[in-house]
């Protein structure tokens, strides 16, 4: 078949380890045959942040506010480990978390589904859709080692003081954030992607302990939920719930999925995890960041299988599940084809995203799925890496792109 051909370039972020092996290979057996492929090129593993003293990765979220869509492989957060490990000049930030505070996003993490691969939670009918905040908190905190008889106290604009802690044996501290302005984006940003899938939101934080941090969060949804969005949620025949966190985690856990669950920067990164497991495996979620002013940035929602790395470059074949960083590509390539009105574009992403399932549904697959896989008259065979994509290639040729 001819070439598909890009009208604009998508940000190409590259990324660590056994996901940054995968990602050429993605690139060269399933895109590159197929679609001329049009990318603004950043290379965000560990070496070059630390080369470049993690300018690139800024670099790279201006980039996506520029051209509109990114797609990003799984990268490094070092600690003191990868630090020593990589003879880091200091511990870089979250490079997640740094393009998630310049593009003020929400991001979308949704479990991907099919035949064969079941809920471990049997109520659980949908999938469940986690909306997490992109900004602040833990991610953006300041800490510190206070030594024994250290006092530590917040300083506040009017003058004003408020004490922390009187430190009689040394401790820890640290300080989190956010602003109004963030969490209006937040806000926002759920109830109108409830609206665009027709779900119901739920939002859940802990105001009864976190009385103005979160209590902030709380009262900002509902403000913006009353005048912006009841009207467009009752025509809908949608609704808006708040709760505490635990009760929402209480109450998923018995709910048949098949709603938008909007939380907090930290919980929904622990919570995405939890849902991506119990729907089958961490490698089998999109993820999805859309700032307020209408960039997105696709990426594979784990980490870069640091054991496999270390097998396969000592030569010994991996297993690794790839479907993740396929569908970052695919959501890249199907959104840059709809802003850009390319239709063949959006066609190719949607039929590979249609051959990568049919592949495992046919009872090929990786080895973390061959134990939760069960279908009617298909046995499972779990196969390498580069085999399985070469089965989705297979599938392409054959089927969908006939």
């Amino acid at each position: 078949m001819k070439k598909i051909r890009m009208k604009n370039k998508l940000v190409e972020i590259d990324g660590d380890e056994m996901t940054r092996i995968l990602w050429t290979n993605i690139k060269e057996i399933l895109i590159e045959p197929y679609v001329n492929l049009q990318s603004e090129y950043y290379d965000l593993g560990l070496e070059n942040r630390e080369h470049t003293k993690d300018q690139i990765t800024k670099d790279a979220a201006y980039a996506i506010k520029k051209l509109g869509v990114g797609v990003k492989c799984a990268t490094i957060t070092p600690n003191a480990q990868r630090v020593e490990e990589y003879n880091l000049s200091q511990m870089w930030k979250s490079p997640n978390g740094t393009i998630r505070a310049i593009l003020d996003g929400t991001v979308f993490r949704t479990p991907i589904t099919l035949d064969g691969i079941s809920p471990m939670v049997k109520c659980w009918d949908k999938p469940i859709t986690i909306a997490r905040h992109a900004y602040g908190d833990v991610y953006s905190g300041t800490e510190a080692i206070v030594p024994a008889g250290g006092r530590v106290e917040l300083l506040l604009p009017d003058g004003s003081k408020k004490l922390v802690h009187e430190f009689s044996e040394s401790g820890i501290v640290q300080a989190v954030h956010n602003t109004d302005a963030s969490i209006s984006s937040f806000a926002r940003s759920c109830f109108n992607y409830a609206l665009s899938v027709k779900q119901d939101l739920w939002f859940g934080s802990k105001d009864t302990i976190s009385k103005i941090y979160d209590h902030r969060f709380k009262d900002i949804f509902a403000s913006i939920f009353e005048s912006e969005f009841l009207r467009q949620f009752k025509m809908c025949g949608i609704n808006y719930y708040y709760m505490l966190i635990d009760d929402a985690v209480a109450r998923v856990m018995k709910s048949n999925g098949g709603f938008v669950w909007a939380c907090k920067n930290y919980d929904g990164d622990v919570m995405s995890d939890m849902l991506a497991s119990a729907f089958g495996s961490l490698a089998m979620m999109t993820s999805v960041l859309v700032s307020p002013d209408g960039q997105f940035e696709f990426e594979a929602a784990h980490g870069t299988v640091t054991r496999h790395y270390y097998k396969h470059i000592n030569g010994q074949s991996t297993s690794t599940n790839p479907v993740a960083t396929i569908f970052a590509w695919t959501g890249a390539l199907n959104k840059r084809g709809e802003l850009d009105h390319t239709v063949e574009l959006c066609y190719f992403a949607k039929a590979l995203e249609r051959a990568t399932l049919s592949v495992i549904e046919s009872g090929i697959m990786t080895n973390d799925l061959t134990s939760i896989f069960s279908k009617d008259n298909v046995t499972a065979r779990g196969v390498g890496t580069f085999e399985f994509l070469r089965a989705v290639a297979s599938e392409i040729d054959s089927h969908i792109l006939k």
